[in-house]
């Protein structure tokens, strides 16, 4: 059973605050969850398949063919931000 001051340790784990009102109706929501994973555990699937996808859909790979691929001057050509041959970015720090 999860308690409130389990679900406001999660939410400082997270630094998200959560107030003592919100506290307790999360930690009822997670209950329930976890009592609905309760339930799916006394189900018998003794004698069922495993469902590792939904739909009956197998990975459809293509070819790996060489090709040409974009010169320097093609893969830059539609941009105004380049600099000495390279694409031209904003600084991150």
């Amino acid at each position: 059973m999860i308690t409130k001051d389990e679900v406001e340790h999660v939410g400082w784990l997270a630094r998200i605050e959560i107030d003592e009102q919100d506290a307790d109706s999360y930690a009822a929501q997670l209950n329930s969850v976890l009592d609905y994973f309760g339930q799916l555990d006394e189900v018998d699937t003794d004698n069922v398949d495993p469902t590792y996808h939904v739909a009956d859909v197998m990975n459809v790979f293509r070819e790996d063919i060489v090709a040409d691929s974009l010169s320097q001057k093609e893969a830059l050509e539609n941009t105004k931000h380049k600099q000495d041959g390279h694409f031209k970015a904003p600084k991150i720090m």
